[in-house]
């Protein structure tokens, strides 16, 4: 990416050149710019999107645009001429192609597949009826396979014919003759090789594969774990489809990542970007999350209700409430983000769980201690200077201590546990948001606050 400084004289220079009407000047200026930064070009000048698409060889264009986000592809789209979309679209890798039209409406969809040629529809269609989220669309049919019988110098030469049509040729795939998959071989093995060694010679039989079927989630972890840039991925009977690259998984892995952002923040995942999303649509999103969250708050009135007759005769542990609840909420938050992250990135699985609520619960006492103990002294200082408690602040900071260490607690747990109980039936444990668990913990504060104030005070204020 070249600086900002840059940016701006390159933008300069090209709204100089579009403005002469000089359309082989305005090709060969675009088609001399870095990738990056003629997507950048298109982000700076949205109105003139679609023209500088237009105005450069369609090999570049494709790499342009399956970089922009979702929204500047579908205003592109929609002001290219059909034959313009047609070139695109064709020549689009197949797993970016799919990506693009699965984001769109059905019928659009269909009117689009029917610019393609004939074997890129065969292949869209095919990608698009996998399981929406699997494996199956996010990989692509351009990699290059090679017999297990033929000779490095058969596979060279095939390399050569075949590699310009391949998303990569840093990964070749071996088959045998019924398309099973056999192994895999860096390019550097083949290089090195002797010409006339034979394919099964070279092969050590140790691959990773991903099944067509697999979540998106499972290739990400997988790609992690192993360190590939492409992985194959086949069926249920081992025969070959395809291969998913890293630049895919990384792409899913973003997509992922803000989906858990928004639902961590208390509201349905958005499908659209932000500024595009309808504001119908976008309160739809909010409204059920904060109607639950209200309802569960709710509760928090009824526990207060339970012990009206405490608090009228100890008004002082009133004035406790806020502090109590928001710790308790705080904890809570604070465990569930760093589970729900750490089982996203999969340091964390449904098997740790007794390794987690062993380390929690050291985490909640400690936790607990210290703002019991800064709750106490609160109390004890704020009383000696102002005599706001009266002559039973002792038991008043005690009651406010202990509270604290009990709610920090139950947060700690709650906050900790709910994201792998959701787990483990199946759920999103994103959506054992922050608010979620801070309304939950909210309520049984309340129940740990007062039920330790009668304890500890019954006979001196109660």
């Amino acid at each position: 990416m070249i600086p900002e400084t840059e940016q701006e004289n390159v933008k300069e220079n090209f709204l100089e050149i579009i403005g002469k009407e000089d359309l082989l000047e305005t090709r060969e200026f675009l088609n001399h710019q870095n990738i990056s930064d003629v997507a950048h070009l298109i982000y700076e000048l949205p109105d003139l999107s679609s023209k500088i698409i237009s105005n450069m060889s369609i090999h570049r264009a494709a790499s342009v645009f399956k970089i922009l986000d979702f929204s500047t592809q579908k205003a592109i789209i929609q002001e290219l001429p059909p034959y313009k979309t047609a070139e695109l679209l064709n020549e689009l890798p197949a797993d970016d192609r799919t990506a693009f039209l699965e984001e769109l409406p059905s019928e659009v969809v269909k009117e689009l597949i029917r610019l393609l040629d004939p074997e890129e529809r065969k292949i869209t269609l095919s990608l698009l009826g996998y399981p929406d989220g699997s494996v199956g669309r996010l990989m692509t049919p351009d990699y290059i396979a090679v017999q297990v019988d033929w000779t490095m110098g058969e596979v060279l030469e095939h390399i050569r014919k075949e590699g310009k049509h391949s998303e990569t040729i840093d990964v070749i795939y071996v088959v045998n003759d019924r398309g099973e998959f056999v192994d895999d071989m860096r390019i550097r093995e083949i290089l090195l090789a002797d010409p006339s060694k034979v394919v099964e010679e070279i092969i050590d039989y140790r691959f990773i594969t991903l099944n067509v079927n697999d979540a998106q989630e499972v290739a990400n972890q997988i790609f992690k774990m192993n360190n590939r840039v492409a992985l194959p991925v086949v069926d249920d009977k081992n025969i070959l489809l395809g291969i998913v690259t890293i630049d895919d998984v990384l792409w899913v892995a973003n997509e992922e990542f803000s989906e858990d952002m928004q639902k961590i923040g208390g509201t349905e995942a958005l499908d659209e970007p932000y500024l595009e999303i309808p504001i119908a649509k976008l309160f739809k999103k909010r409204v059920v999350w904060l109607i639950v969250l209200f309802l569960g708050e709710m509760l928090t009135a009824s526990a207060m209700g339970y012990f009206e007759d405490e608090i009228a005769k100890a008004v002082v542990l009133a004035l406790f409430v806020p502090l109590i609840i928001s710790s308790g909420g705080n904890s809570g938050s604070q465990a569930s983000t760093l589970i729900i992250q750490a089982m996203a990135v999969g340091e964390i699985t449904l098997s740790d769980w007794w390794k987690v609520l062993r380390r929690e619960i050291v985490s909640g006492i400690l936790l607990g201690l210290v703002l019991g103990l800064i709750g106490f002294f609160r109390v004890i200082v704020w009383n000696s200077i102002f005599h706001t408690y009266g002559d039973h602040s002792i038991m008043i900071g005690l009651t406010v201590g202990f509270s604290l260490i009990g709610v920090v607690l139950w947060g700690t747990i709650t906050g900790s546990m709910l994201p792998i109980f959701l787990k483990k039936l199946g759920a999103d444990p994103a959506t054992s948001s922050a608010p979620f668990v801070a309304t939950l913990v909210d309520v049984t504060g309340l129940l740990i606050y007062f039920s330790l104030a009668f304890l500890l005070m019954q006979g001196i204020l109660l």
